[in-house]
């Protein structure tokens, strides 16, 4: 929570002032029962009207000079909390771009969504109310207390038994509540990743008539939050009515003991009506305390949440440049690397050793699972290796800056995310000062021009969250264009052409080849026929390399690309014999 405090530095001037316009207000409400009193006492008992008139008019300038104090603190306030909290979203989500990709996979999409959202409007409104209240109320209470001991000594020991038992009370209920509501939000989490999976994967869900099976996995995860919130929500309904019972159990005794006072000629009627109004200021108080203190629960438990992603430790970022590569030396070269995914019972990758030199084409081929993805991703230092090593041109990856070892990487994932915004935004990705001859150059490499110029707009045609009024085989070129438009030194194309048909796929490799810049090419696929031309083709099996060599070498050596190449061409060899 110390983390959070560094982001309210900024706004120190409004911290202060919020509180202390509202401590302003508080004072001034302080001596309105004695006006009260004295209106009673000397004014209304000898009938002195202007004298009530005098007290009267005091009393508007109070309420009036009241109320500016509270504007102004709540103006102080808002810009604090409201200001805080911005910068702390900006700091979040700069923070969870920066994220390892085994801290990412670990987090999940739903719960940072939560902690971007939920968490932080509630973090908000918890400070908001915190620089307005948290010494008001408790300055209203000490301060009518000890109001109410000058009018009347006897009567402090009223007030100090109501307050101490109220504060067992308040306190109390706090403690309980506090761990619920971080379950509370817990729960939120899973609903809301249920959500998503469901809005993501309606068209799947619909296909598969699955729409009751979800209906009954949401409602389950549904009742499970809602009866944590119930039960939460039973422990904080308790405060208002036991502060009411608290409170009104001190009136009645107090107003006994005022009445026997007046009668004895002890006390006036005045001071009676002051030491109620002070008493009625404590009931108020206390149970805006009391919300308060629920409400800051709340926002400690979310304030937790936020603060420890902002504590996961990032990848280290600084490092060497990477460096002209000298003739003969490999562009990428891994010596026995292997990696684990956190928590996985077994290796991705295992003791995978190969070269690749600049210009080369390498392909990368293998069945579902077989660590083909997590192979190229030590490349570009998306995981680290658990044991050996990956050098990109001549260095160890771990020792260059993250930022210089991605520029020279075109990356084009398995999933072909887009994002909303115009074709131009889009390539801009890639490279931030592309110019539009780069960018048709680059469509023109991905085999994508010809679609983009039929489009309305051309380059300024707008996309769809993710690309949604694109084809699959259309968003895949464009996401090939976005490396591109780079001029990457090491372009790696992750089962990047699954969507597009062979013809295509092969124009594509041509182009690839015939660029002026000559990049070392990794193609990740699950064809033959993508990678038949390679220089060297990796097997992937289980994590392991269990073939490398060319399509021919590998068709003579290695079962298990024969047992891919013959499931892939045994109907059309039929078929042409």
């Amino acid at each position: 929570m110390k983390k959070l405090f560094g982001f309210l530095r900024e706004y120190k001037k409004e911290s202060i002032l919020g509180p202390l316009f509202k401590l302003c207000e508080a004072l001034l409400e302080l001596f309105v029962p004695l006006v009260v009193a004295a209106i009673v006492d000397t004014g209304i008992e000898k009938g002195d009207t202007p004298y009530v008139v005098r007290m009267a008019l005091l009393l508007v300038l109070l309420g009036f000079v009241g109320l500016g104090f509270s504007i102004t603190a709540q103006y102080f306030a808002a810009r604090a909390s409201v200001g805080f909290v911005a910068r702390l979203r900006h700091a979040l989500l700069a923070h969870i771009g920066k994220l390892s990709y085994t801290e990412l996979d670990t987090l999940g999409g739903a719960t940072m969504i939560t902690r971007m959202t939920s968490d932080m409007n509630q973090v908000q409104t918890g400070l908001n109310l915190t620089l307005r209240l948290l010494l008001r109320s408790p300055f209203v209470v000490f301060g009518a207390m000890v109001m109410a001991y000058f009018v009347e000594p006897q009567t402090a020991i009223i007030f100090g038994l109501t307050i101490l038992v109220l504060s067992v009370v308040v306190f109390g209920i706090m403690l309980l509540c506090m761990p619920l509501y971080k379950k509370v939000q817990a729960r939120l989490d899973g609903v809301l990743r249920l959500v998503r999976e469901n809005l993501g994967g309606a068209r799947v869900i619909r296909a598969f008539g699955r729409e009751e099976a979800e209906k009954e996995t949401f409602a389950e995860n549904n009742d499970g939050l809602t009866v944590v919130q119930r039960r939460v929500g039973r422990l904080s309904a308790l405060l208002n009515p036991l502060t009411f019972v608290i409170i009104n159990a001190a009136i009645i005794w107090l107003m006994h003991m005022g009445a026997l006072k007046v009668e004895h000629g002890l006390l006036t009627q005045g001071a009676v009506i002051a030491l109620y109004n002070y008493m009625s200021q404590i009931l108020v108080e206390l149970i805006k305390l009391a919300d308060l203190i629920i409400t800051m629960t709340k926002s400690v438990a979310c304030g937790k949440r936020i603060a420890a992603v902002l504590e996961i430790p990032l990848d280290p970022v600084s490092g060497s440049d990477i460096p002209v590569l000298e003739d003969g030396e490999p562009a990428v070269r891994l010596d026995h690397a292997s990696f684990t995914y956190r928590g996985a019972a077994g290796e991705a990758v295992s003791d995978v050793s190969f070269t690749a030199m600049p210009g080369e084409t390498i392909g990368i081929i293998g069945g579902t699972g077989s660590g083909k993805s997590s192979l190229v991703s030590l490349i570009y230092r998306a995981y680290p290796t658990s044991a050996g090593t990956v050098e990109v041109y001549g260095q160890n990856v771990a020792t260059y800056s993250l930022d210089a070892l991605r520029n020279e990487i075109g990356l084009v994932p398995q999933k072909a995310q887009l994002f909303r915004g115009s074709i131009r935004d889009n390539l801009r990705v890639g490279k931030k000062d592309a110019t539009e001859e780069e960018m048709w150059a680059a469509l023109e490499n991905a085999c994508a021009a010809d679609f983009v110029k039929e489009k309305d707009g051309g380059l300024d045609y707008h996309l769809e969250a993710n690309g949604r009024n694109l084809s699959g085989g259309q968003r895949q070129r464009l996401t090939i264009a976005r490396a591109l438009v780079r001029r990457p030194r090491i372009l790696i194309l992750d089962d990047s052409a699954s969507a597009l048909d062979y013809a295509t796929d092969a124009a594509l490799r041509r182009h690839l080849r015939a660029l002026d810049y000559h990049p070392t090419v990794f193609i990740v696929t699950q064809r033959t026929s993508s990678i038949m031309q390679a220089d060297r083709i990796i097997v992937m099996d289980e994590g392991h390399a269990v073939g490398i060599g060319r399509h021919e070498e590998l068709l003579a050596s290695c079962p298990v690309y024969r047992e891919i190449y013959a499931s892939q061409y045994k109907k059309e060899e039929k078929t042409n014999g």
